[in-house]
């Protein structure tokens, strides 16, 4: 007996499903750089600021591998082009509603932050799928992975702090800025956590991991 090829089930191969993930990704892109214009501009602060926190595109791209199954190949590609489709999109959407310049979409600034997406999207990418991941993948480790998130955001929160003080910027929009930052990545800890006691030691993992986020935005001209 023969099977109708016509018929028969596809098979799931590698390519097919790094090719559905790269769609995803790329219409998860879209969908965050533009509602991330729309969110700054509408938002009123502090919270409006989350809409220019490097650190919350770190946790869509961390979010995205962690929800999905992928394997950990995958996961990064989809990461990465999550944030790089991001980019472009962010500035679209800028230029219809504001009309900004629509050079914009690909100049020197824009394939700077293009950049920083394809190395957070290896990092958030790679998290996310660690942190879900299963067997082989020792306990500990996850729980340092889990605590990506939480550490990108208390990084953040960090550069936020360094602020206060600086003629630049107002004291009390910092202070606000630091306390919005450190509630999500507390919130998005627990959340990620599935008891108490591995929350604490997530939080435990995300203090390291929050100083060296501190110190690589620090040293690449954040701050």
């Amino acid at each position: 007996m023969t099977i109708d090829q016509r018929t028969a089930p596809r098979r799931d191969t590698p390519g097919r499903r790094a090719g559905f993930a790269s769609l995803l990704a790329l219409l998860a892109g879209v969908l965050l750089g533009t509602l991330d214009f729309v969110w700054i501009k509408f938002v009123p602060g502090p919270l409006g600021g989350l809409g220019n926190s490097m650190a919350v595109w770190a946790v869509a791209a961390f979010l995205l591998s962690f929800r999905a199954r992928w394997t950990l190949p995958v996961s990064v590609l989809a990461a990465v082009v999550l944030l790089v489709t991001a980019v472009p999109s962010y500035y679209l959407a800028a230029a219809l509603i504001q009309h900004d310049d629509w050079a914009n979409l690909f100049d020197a600034n824009a394939l700077m932050w293009a950049a920083f997406g394809v190395v957070a999207g290896l990092v958030f990418g790679a998290g996310g799928a660690c942190a879900r991941g299963r067997g082989r993948i020792p306990e500990s480790f996850r729980d340092a992975a889990l605590a990506l998130p939480g550490a990108v955001l208390f990084a953040e929160a960090g550069l936020q702090a360094a602020r206060i003080g600086d003629p630049d910027y107002s004291a009390g929009g910092q202070g606000a800025a630091v306390a919005v930052l450190v509630i999500l990545g507390l919130g998005i800890t627990r959340w990620l956590a599935p008891t108490w006691r591995r929350t604490g030691l997530v939080l435990i993992f995300a203090l390291p991991l929050t100083a060296a986020g501190f110190a690589l935005l620090s040293a690449t001209g954040f701050r």
